[in-house]
């Protein structure tokens, strides 16, 4: 039975809250470079974990983060001046470098001991695939380097890097991306044979892919690792074989979409929290050994289109039901959303921004979402008692990849599809 105090401590991700402590251990993609495009650019308001910030590039190209009040009157540093490698407070003129100094005082007489005694919280910083990172955590355990993702690491032309907003909790974004259940339905095709039944209607997203609608039902694995766990989702293929689905979670909050073909592109997402009740969305795709076309981004409109004004909120959203179109629902699609990513987002959203856990009811395609609550409640319950995450000091744990393969029954899916899990070096 899932608690409301197991809701509050897995949600809740402020400075103070258990969750919101173990996740300042590890370095947070929060931006994209074109947020920051250049030396001297507007300065960007940031919320992550709860804590209000700004971010800015100076004139050398180096990336802050700080505090988004200034400590002299608390003026919001967002209506400030990026100038001459520093972020000037537009009231009375203080200006911060990226380290958090603060390097002029106009206001106050030339050597005033305020120079050398006052500072603004600041936390570092780095530009690396595809995406800035930051760590909100106390330097003296600060990682040498975020995971070892395979998306981080190939050639630019290599990966296509999106985010969204979605107005959820972080973990209502997770729970949808370990869910291999839902897809044969949610994302599912009709034939326009409507004398049929749903079930007998329904045709895969993917032609590479017909298990996926023959087999609703599938059977779930879940294994832990040291990264986070690996789901194993089987179902029937021919009398003799299983089509495993095969993805992953990665702690704390990234996930994998199985890939359609061998050396074709792969997915995957980031839920990273803005605060208990909203998250950004990182889409990744990415081919290891190839440039990626056009048609390779996103054939499904996993990526989603955002309005342009910065909010980086998607273009579909509860304002306008998400693009549902009721004949489409009927004739076409189970939703009548036009879109992978947008089908997930008006589920996920439609729960409410923390979802009501202690009224679900679940079954065993779920298997993964329990995993993937205790996981959590436990590193929580051990940071608690002075056991740190090992993760952070691993990035090369994260060096891994998910699969689609069909293997004999007999045959373990680890095991079956070990090379095809490994990440390229």
């Amino acid at each position: 039975m899932f608690t409301a105090q197991d809701n509050e401590r897995l949600t809740r991700v402020g400075p103070n809250a258990p969750m919101g402590r173990v996740f300042r251990r590890f370095w947070l993609p929060f931006l994209l470079p074109e947020e920051l495009a250049r030396p001297d650019c507007d300065p960007v308001r940031v919320t992550l974990l709860g804590e209000k910030l700004i971010a800015f590039r100076d004139s050398q190209g180096r990336l802050g983060l700080l505090d988004r009040h200034c400590p002299h009157r608390r003026a919001d540093l967002y209506f400030g001046r990026n100038e001459e490698c520093g972020l000037r407070c537009s009231y009375h003129g203080w200006k911060f470098d990226v380290d958090g100094n603060v390097l002029e005082m106009p206001a106050e007489p030339q050597n005033t001991p305020l120079l050398r005694e006052v500072t603004i919280r600041s936390y570092p910083v780095r530009e690396q695939g595809g995406v800035i990172w930051a760590y909100l955590g106390d330097r003296a355990h600060m990682p040498a380097d975020p995971p070892l993702l395979e998306w981080a690491r190939v050639p630019d032309a290599h990966r296509y890097v999106t985010k969204r907003l979605q107005e959820t909790n972080f973990a209502q974004g997770v729970e949808g991306g370990i869910d291999s259940s839902h897809v044969s339905i949610l994302h599912s095709k009709l034939k326009p044979d409507s004398a049929e039944t749903f079930r007998e209607r329904q045709v895969s997203i993917s032609p590479k892919l017909p298990y996926i609608a023959t087999d609703t039902a599938p059977k779930f694995f879940v294994r832990d690792t040291d990264y986070g766990f690996v789901i194993g989702a089987r179902r029937q293929a021919t009398d003799n074989e299983f089509y495993w689905r095969i993805t992953q979670f990665l702690l704390p909050f990234y996930t994998m979409i199985a890939p359609r073909d061998e050396n074709g592109p792969i997915m995957g997402h980031a839920w990273v929290p803005i605060d208990d009740y909203s998250c950004w969305n990182f889409t990744f795709t990415w081919n290891p050994y190839a440039p990626l076309g056009v048609d390779d981004r996103d054939d499904n409109e996993v990526h989603m289109e955002v309005v342009p004004d910065g909010s980086y909120r998607p273009r579909l959203n509860r304002d306008n039901d998400y693009g549902l179109d009721r004949r489409v629902q009927r004739e076409q699609s189970c939703t009548g959303i036009p879109g992978i990513g947008a089908q997930d987002t008006a589920i996920q959203e439609s729960m409410g921004p923390i979802v009501d856990r202690e009224n679900e009811h679940l079954g065993t395609g779920d298997t993964a979402i329990v995993a993937f609550r205790r996981r959590l409640l436990r590193l929580a319950a051990d940071y608690e008692r002075g056991v740190m995450p090992a993760m952070p000091e691993h990035p090369e744990w994260y060096r891994v990849r998910s699969a689609g393969v069909v293997l004999a029954k007999d045959i373990d899916f680890q095991k079956g599809a070990a090379q095809r899990l490994i990440a390229a070096s």
